[in-house]
């Protein structure tokens, strides 16, 4: 089967799930007409991410080695849990340690995917263009993440393939407590590294481009990362700056080269980045901990305030009650320092939630302090630049359903489907324009609602809300061969039902989201 045949029934199947809470039948015969006058909500925003980590097969694929089948239907549980919980992006790690869950010229296939470095899936297929495809379909952002430095992990079993690079440019490679690493401190490291990005944003319609917290290594107690050779190069050539400075120089121009160079290819892709939740110790006053600018050579408030990410994921991953690292202080900072406005979308540690059934005695959050933590987030953003929505990590936890929090977050914080937030510093031209819509009976208690392209910037997704009685209920899906900023011709349709407990079908109102978070004009119609 090749990469563009599989689905999972795409379009009727996610959104017969997504409106599962409409039933009955559609009375007929009435007119439909367009009407302007009908106005749908307003939609609310904020994002709600969750990271699917492929290193050590924590979240996707769940072992080396699967078949395609075994890989798509883990695929499919992921993506349906979003859905059902109200999440609208997907973070997907595509390049844990310098290998790479997609076809690449540049780097070999993962072993975390197929169990050996270099060896492709059987039968071939391309999982990021699969993910994309059908997290877009669902309505969902699909943002790559990538790990631009390790260049292996010690749950590595299986030697690295002849492309991987300890291979072709061992010169590059730092052995480093059970890891592999590129060293940052050499630039054809970090060229190589900013080639793979750029390699994935312009092959593929991904929303976002994603780096974690890993720069230069955690720390192995007092060994020293051993870049004496390009430092003493450094120094040799006239270079000033004391080794800790020099090594922050070289993170500083990767993450400055990174941003300019995505912009450059595709101005809507964002860049985001998720740093250790503390920047240094005392900042703000009383916070302890690890200090990631000296430790990591991380200066992410640096990133943040010079504009060089569209958005900021601080791993806050402590509870609300922490003194020493208090959750709503710390991010009270981040936002302190988002001079340029961009979005802080906060990132919480949902997997210290351990399954009901772990051993005696295993520390464990419940599934309230999650839930308290969103809140927080979304009480911050009540205030003018706020943080404006949260990340998950990591999806098992919520595809597990572990103690409840995944029913805790639909039933709560994420009861109603939200958008995206816009990123107006990125946005060009103008929004889309009015939608074509129509509604035809379909089979049984299903109506059609046939979406045409609307003139304008191309929609990526379209934001259909239906009314039923006086109540109003809002669906996101894709549109169908979006890519980029081109979109898609013709139409496509969407199934609703034709009842739910509030009453019969009377007016659809559908705007299309463009790759910029803009919302456009309404294409609306009703039954008179």
């Amino acid at each position: 089967m090749g990469p563009g045949a599989v689905t999972f029934g795409t379009m009727r199947a996610y959104l017969i799930a997504l409106v599962a809470m409409v039933a009955g039948a559609c009375a007929w015969g009435q007119e439909w007409r367009a009407a302007p006058e009908v106005r749908a909500p307003e939609a609310s925003r904020e994002f709600r991410g969750v990271w699917v980590a492929s290193v050590a097969n924590i979240d996707w694929p769940s072992a080396k080695g699967l078949s395609q089948e075994a890989q798509l239907e883990e695929m499919g549980r992921i993506l349906d849990m979003a859905t059902r919980c109200n999440l609208n992006a997907i973070v997907l790690q595509v390049r844990p340690a310098c290998d790479a869950l997609y076809p690449s010229e540049l780097e070999p296939w993962s072993e975390f995917l197929t169990g050996e470095s270099g060896k492709p899936p059987r039968p071939l297929y391309d999982p990021l263009a699969t993910w994309i495809k059908e997290a877009h379909a669902r309505g969902l952002e699909l943002h790559a993440w990538f790990n631009p430095f390790r260049a292996r992990h010690f749950k590595s079993e299986k030697p690295d393939g002849a492309g991987h690079v300890s291979r072709t440019h061992p010169e590059w490679v730092r052995s480093y407590d059970t890891f592999l690493w590129l060293d940052p401190g050499v630039e054809a490291a970090r060229e190589h590294s900013l080639r793979v990005i750029m390699d994935v944003v312009s092959r593929y319609d991904v929303d976002g481009v994603h780096l974690d917290d890993y720069f230069y290594p955690y720390p192995k107690g007092s060994l020293p990362f051993p870049d004496e050779q390009p430092y003493g190069a450094y120094v040799a050539a006239g270079g000033k700056l004391g080794r800790p400075d020099w090594r922050r120089s070289n993170i500083d121009g990767f993450m400055r080269e990174l941003y300019q160079r995505v912009k450059k290819a595709k101005p809507e892709v964002k860049v985001g980045i998720s740093p250790f939740g503390i920047w240094r110790p005392g900042y703000p006053p009383g916070i302890e901990g690890f200090d990631a600018y000296e430790k990591l050579s991380a200066d992410a408030r640096l990133w943040l305030r010079s504009g060089w990410l569209d958005y900021c994921s601080p791993q806050l991953y402590w509870s609300v009650d922490s003194a020493k690292q208090s959750y709503a202080r710390l991010q009270d900072w981040w936002i302190a320092n988002n001079d340029q406005q961009r979005h802080l979308w906060i990132g919480n540690y949902t997997s210290r939630i351990e399954p009901a059934d772990a051993p005696a005695g295993t520390a464990t959050w419940m599934p309230e302090e999650i839930v308290k933590q969103v809140e927080a987030t979304r009480a911050s953003a009540r205030g003018a630049g706020g943080a404006t929505g949260n990340i998950h990590f990591s999806a098992v936890a919520l595809v597990q359903n572990r103690r409840g929090i995944a029913d805790a977050l639909r039933s709560g914080p994420y009861r109603d489907p939200a958008l995206v937030p816009a990123s107006p510093w990125l946005a060009e031209g103008e929004a889309p324009g009015a939608p074509g819509v129509e509604v035809t009976k379909g089979e049984g208690e299903w109506m059609r609602v046939r979406v045409s392209a609307a003139k304008g910037t191309a929609a990526k997704r379209w934001v259909i809300w239906a009314r039923y009685g006086e109540t109003w209920r809002m669906v996101v899906t894709g549109v169908e061969g979006a890519e980029g900023a081109e979109g898609a011709e013709g139409a496509q349709e969407v199934p609703l039902r034709g009842t739910t407990g509030a009453g019969a079908l009377n007016a659809v109102s559908v705007r299309g989201l463009d790759a910029f978070g803009r919302e456009g004009q309404a294409g609306v119609v009703a039954v008179p």
